[in-house]
């Protein structure tokens, strides 16, 4: 895995030594692509950061700043080690992703999420906990974009965010959505 372009691109990054699914170099190249010139300037927040691939990806295409949020300690360490390597500056954050959403008061203009996918019926669905919350929803400016990385599955409509594209990479889906 590394960073695909911008003034990082090429550096390859660590992968935390966990049960960690990191974004493939394909499907980051492709979520950046649709992305643009949107992501020059913004304010990111990488949610479920694992390595801070994407978080990174994004600070090496010209966002202002970026915001990590991940809890497990063998993450963060790569997080650490991946802003070094590449010598990029984020804020991150050792938290519950769904209580720093309630307790953030920034706006972004790009939220990044990669959460674990539900493997088994009944499993919680992050994913799915992202698109009903409201918290996130008021965390997202009004002209920003909310990419959800997720196992391929139906759309289920919700009040929060409308979406704009639904694409389908192997075992991952992306979708980008805005504000309904």
């Amino acid at each position: 895995m590394r960073v695909v372009a911008g003034l990082a691109g090429g550096i390859p990054l660590q992968i935390p030594k966990h049960d960690l699914r990191p974004t493939m170099d394909k499907v980051k190249g492709a979520i950046f692509s649709s992305l643009g010139e949107a992501v020059v300037g913004a304010r990111v927040l990488d949610l479920f950061a694992g390595s801070g691939a994407l978080g990174i990806e994004a600070m090496s295409r010209g966002a202002a700043q970026a915001m990590l949020v991940e809890s497990h300690v063998r993450a963060l360490d790569a997080i650490a080690a991946n802003l070094r390597k590449t010598q990029l500056a984020a804020t991150v954050y050792r938290e519950d992703v769904f209580r720093f959403l309630k307790r953030n008061t920034a706006e972004f203009d790009l939220i990044l999420a990669d959460p674990p996918y539900a493997k088994t019926p009944g499993a919680v669905d992050f994913g799915e906990m992202l698109l009903q919350s409201s918290d996130l929803a008021r965390a997202l400016g009004p002209e920003g974009f909310f990419i959800l990385e997720r196992a391929p599955a139906p759309f289920l409509q919700t009040t929060l965010f409308r979406l704009i594209r639904q694409k389908t990479y192997g075992a991952t889906e992306v979708l980008l959505l805005a504000h309904s």
